[in-house]
């Protein structure tokens, strides 16, 4: 006898039983008849025969038993079923496959030929993967993706025809008719389970069906928008259409662009237009499982690359919470899937279901894809263990989410199996249930739904603590704002809460509510704030200053394009709106910068934004790395903008929060300024060179005073700077298309630099710009030639220019340059000196600067007598009296040189430390002023949380006491400062 079910032991122990014993001895009965009916001999004998074999006999017995449509499938083709069962599914898959992937010139003269060969594959498709299902002989992902790939040859082989036929008809000039698709410019996408490979039994196939206008070979006189519409047409038709012999699979175009405005075919331009303009959130979702499946998949992946910005978002995107959550709101009500139940439960729309395991991933992926490009992956299970492995999910969480998965997929496919139907629903009664719980493999119904209820609960709490666990939003007392007027318990509240204006706090929440500013135009926006209302009230009245947060907020507010990824980042972490608040009510630089540049809150959620600084190196390398991503000029300065107010931002949250004083901010601040001079000149040369070439043999530095130069700069510091050029002679002009003499040549790109760093682009300025410090001052040129800056600092420049050149250093650009530079810095500090002539000139600049800047508020730290321009010029005085002998004092900072006085008896150690400890004090006042302050700072008008912040800032514990400390420590500092300037002891002028 022969044995024909061998191969079948690979697989399962047990195929599952027969779940209906009268339907499946009526199968057995149409098996005999069909076999009755055949003139082939041998198929006569394998049809006897077989029920004789152990293991096939099992397998005829479970899709007998079970699966009127997979029974139908195996007698009406009796010659296929014997290849199956002798030659096992993965040889006859491979057959089927090899028909439909052939890309020969077809066999089949016409559509109807076509169809007829696409629908007798699919039969003979679904009846092996059920088999391999069954049999255990395939994974998940096998079963899936042998249903995707069969999909896809269909959509190519149809894609062929189509193609072929419109080349015939003169509407196309093909490229390649052995190869129609190839450069045609049609594509196909596959969107969905297709496009992720991960198709069911009974699955519809979601395509967007595209035309790119620069590829497609047209010659028709009819329009190409026709053309493609037509083919679009007759493919749904060859793949859709129940004929006689079946259909092949149902189409779903509704996933393109505005599908109910838009024709089935539409131009990549259109589609790219679009998504750029409109596109949403679960459009996006949507196009995380897009892939080219037929066509020109060439031109399909271009597209997709086109895409990949309105994809993949570098900025925390968590308005695809709230959007696709609400998708998941409309699927509950709509299915009723509100909570779990068994009977008629909704594996695939329901609580706990396969959806909320696809939303899971998603959103996530949404969220995090746009840093992490190992998350930009289709594959539903991929995807969570992708996120497991960057930490976003725990290795928990993906392993229940995979059980689950596999299980419910599973579960699926044996309900679809059933009668090739689109059906997700578990039948109402135990009989039903327990025919699926046969088919699943299981003994009893109890144990099947024990597994089924364990796997679905594990799914909604997982789901549940991702979209639907939000922090308490509520407050305490009654806050309504509708109608027209205020409502006196809400105004009482206000108060309570610590709002001095609650009428204007009141009317103000109107407005947000009327929908009159941009930001809440959408009706979700005004949703989400009606949530969130309560706790950002409660964050604002818990800043230093209710009411100048409450003003800030709705001015950042106002400026916003929409409310809703606001409101969405605030739900998903609550500690943020606590840090908005704060913001808004202590620091109005930064919160200046947030009005203008909301994306700057996607950095407060990294994991290390409260944690450290980047070092140098890493700013460096960090801006190198995001700067070589502009693809052109305008984008290189709006990248470093944004960078540089990331860096910015974060250092200023810092030293807000109390993580950083202002003294140990300045020098990260001076390093942000540093990497983005360096990042910033070789661009400007590129782009300057264009048309104006470079000086053949010259160089140029930038050079850096003030707080740039000592490394000591604030929030909001501008940068005073220098440029120096040299070349080898007179009479060389640069070699590009328009020449220029050197001196022309690098006034133009000076000027050019200077506007790259203070033009105003979309994402502001990157810094102010001083150049008054330059030879000769506002009438001396804008770049100067190292001879001639040479000479002016040697023979022509005042003193004054000489203490500023104690904190000059070079930034960036030609280090050959940029050491002879540095050379004659050091040559002119370490100039001897008549004592009594650099007392005069150091005390009467001194006194200029009081007449001008004086005015006795111990606010005004830098220049309030004993301030810090007393101190650095205390610093600089030495300098050019002692450099000459002590070369340690030329550091850039007044503390090294303070320091260093002390340690080489330049000046008393007692009095150095005093000013060190006076420096600090005022750097440190000043810092945090520039930070929370605008304008002069009134202690009369200052609130108490912002008195706070300041004393915190300067590492005192109450504000008295900081005033205390500032009195005393300035009439120390005025007093060593005419000791050792004005009138030193046992000196004189003579």
């Amino acid at each position: 006898m022969t044995v024909y079910g061998e191969f079948w032991t690979h697989g399962a122990v047990d195929f599952p039983n027969s779940g209906n014993e009268e339907l499946e001895r009526v199968h057995r009965q149409r098996w005999q008849e069909a076999a009755g009916r055949e003139k082939d001999d041998t198929l006569c004998s394998f049809a006897a025969e077989v029920f004789m074999d152990p293991v096939a006999s099992k397998l005829l017995v479970s899709i007998f038993g079970n699966s009127p449509y997979l029974s139908q499938c195996l007698i009406s083709d009796l010659g296929f079923a014997r290849d199956l069962i002798t030659l096992g599914p993965d040889l006859v898959f491979h057959r089927c496959m090899g028909v439909t992937e052939d890309r020969s010139r077809p066999a089949v003269d016409s559509i109807d030929q076509l169809m007829n060969q696409l629908r007798k594959t699919k039969r003979r498709i679904a009846l092996t993967v059920g088999a391999a299902d069954l049999a255990g002989l395939w994974s998940l992902k096998q079963i899936t993706e042998a249903l995707s790939r069969f999909a896809a040859a269909a959509l190519r082989a149809s894609c062929r025809h189509l193609l072929r036929d419109l080349h015939e008809r003169g509407d196309l000039v093909l490229p390649n008719l052995d190869d129609p698709e190839a450069g045609s410019g049609l594509i196909v996408l596959g969107m969905g389970k297709l496009g992720a490979r991960e198709l069911n039994y009974s699955s519809d196939i979601d395509l967007i069906i595209l035309y790119d206008e620069e590829v497609v070979p047209h010659t028709s006189a009819v329009s190409m928008q026709q053309t493609f519409n037509r083919l679009a047409r007759n493919l749904v038709s060859i793949i859709e259409k129940r004929t006689p012999s079946g259909y092949v699979f149902r189409f779903d175009l509704r996933l393109r662009p505005d599908p109910g405005a838009t024709p089935p075919a539409i131009s990549v331009r259109a589609a790219e237009v679009y998504y750029e303009s409109v596109g949403q959130n679960w459009e996006r979702a949507a196009m995380i499982k897009a892939r080219p499946v037929a066509g020109d998949i060439r031109a399909g992946h271009a597209f997709l690359d086109l895409l990949r910005p309105f994809m993949w978002r570098r900025s925390l995107d968590f308005a695809a919470i709230q959007d696709i959550q609400s998708v998941k709101r409309q699927i509950n009500t709509h299915y009723g899937g509100a909570k779990i139940v068994v009977a008629g439960h909704n594996i695939k729309l329901g609580r706990g279901g396969i959806r909320e395991i696809e939303f899971f991933a998603q959103t996530q992926q949404l969220i995090w894809g746009g840093r992490n490009a190992e998350l930009r992956v289709s594959e539903t299970l991929i995807a969570i263990d992708n996120l497991a492995k960057a930490s976003h999910v725990t290795a928990q969480t993906a392993a229940d989410l995979r059980a689950a998965y596999e299980f419910l997929r599973r579960l699926e496919h044996r309900l679809q199996m059933v009668d090739d139907r689109q059906v997700h629903e578990l039948p109402i009664d135990d009989t039903g249930l327990t025919r699926v719980a046969i088919f699943m493999g299981f003994d009893t119904l109890r144990t099947f739904v024990d597994q089924l209820m364990s796997h679905l609960r594990n799914v909604e709490r997982h789901y549940a603590e991702l979209f639907e666990g939000e922090a308490d939003l509520s407050g305490s007392g009654n806050l309504v704002f509708t109608g027209s007027e205020d409502d006196p318990d809400t105004l009482r509240t206000l108060s309570e809460m610590g709002f001095s204006g609650a009428e204007s706090v009141s009317a103000t929440v109107r407005i947000w509510h009327s929908g009159r500013i941009r930001a809440m135009r959408s009706s979700r926006a005004r949703e989400l704030l009606t949530e969130l209302l309560p706790a950002i009230l409660t964050a604002l009245a818990s800043s230093p200053n209710p009411d100048l947060a409450l003003r800030r907020f709705n001015e950042f507010f106002e400026g916003l394009p929409a409310g809703i990824q606001l409101f969405s980042l605030f739900s998903a972490h609550p500690g943020l709106l606590n840090l908005v608040a704060e913001i808004m009510g202590t620091a109005p630089r930064l919160a200046g910068w947030l009005s203008r540049y909301p994306a700057l809150l996607d950095g407060v959620l990294g994991r290390d934004f409260f944690e450290i600084i980047p070092g140098p190196d890493e700013m460096s390398a960090e801006l190198a790395a995001v700067t070589s991503e502009g693809r052109d000029f305008q984008e290189v300065l709006d990248i470093q903008r944004r960078w540089a107010n990331d860096k910015v931002f974060q250092i200023g949250t810092h030293m807000l929060r109390g993580r950083l004083s202002p003294v140990d901010a300045s020098a990260p601040l001076t390093k942000v300024a540093d990497s983005c001079l360096a990042a910033l000149l070789p661009a400007v040369l590129s782009e300057f060179g264009e048309q104006h070439g470079k000086v053949p043999g010259s160089e140029m530095v930038v050079v850096g005073y003030g707080k740039l130069g000592s490394r000591e700069m604030t929030i909001g510091s501008d940068l005073d700077l220098l440029f120096i050029y040299d070349f080898p002679t007179e009479n060389q002009k640069s070699d590009g298309r328009r020449p220029l003499a050197p001196p022309r040549y690098y006034a133009r790109l000076c000027q050019r630099f200077i506007a790259a760093i203070t033009a105003l682009t979309g994402e502001g300025r990157l810094y102010e710009v001083d150049m008054r410090l330059r030879p000769a001052g506002g009438s001396g040129p804008i770049a100067t030639a190292f001879d001639g800056f040479t000479q002016y600092q040697k023979s022509e420049a005042w003193t004054w220019e000489h203490q500023a050149l104690t904190r000059a250093r070079v930034i960036c650009g030609d280090s050959k340059l940029g050491s002879k530079v540095e050379e004659v810095i050091r040559d002119v500090l370490i100039t001897p000196r008549d004592p009594a002539k650099l007392r005069k000139d150091v005390t009467q600049m001194r006194d200029r600067i009081d007449a001008e800047h004086g005015n006795g508020d111990i606010w005004s730290v830098k220049h309030m007598p004993g301030g810090l321009i007393d101190i650095e010029f205390i610093a600089q005085y030495l300098q050019l009296r002692d450099g000459k002998d002590v070369r340690e004092l030329l550091a850039l900072d007044a503390a090294s040189v303070l320091a260093a006085a002390a340690r080489h008896g330049c000046l008393e150690k007692d009095v150095a430390a005093d000013l060190i400890a006076a420096l600090t004090l005022w750097r440190n006042v000043q810092g945090i002023l520039r930070l929370t302050v605008e304008g002069l700072f009134s202690e009369e008008k200052a609130a108490s949380g912002l008195k706070t912040v300041i004393s915190r800032g300067c590492g005192e514990i109450d504000f008295e006491r900081l005033k205390r400390e500032i009195e005393v420590t300035a009439g120390k500092t005025i007093a060593h400062y005419r000791s050792i300037v004005v009138d030193p002891v046992g000196q004189s002028d003579v």
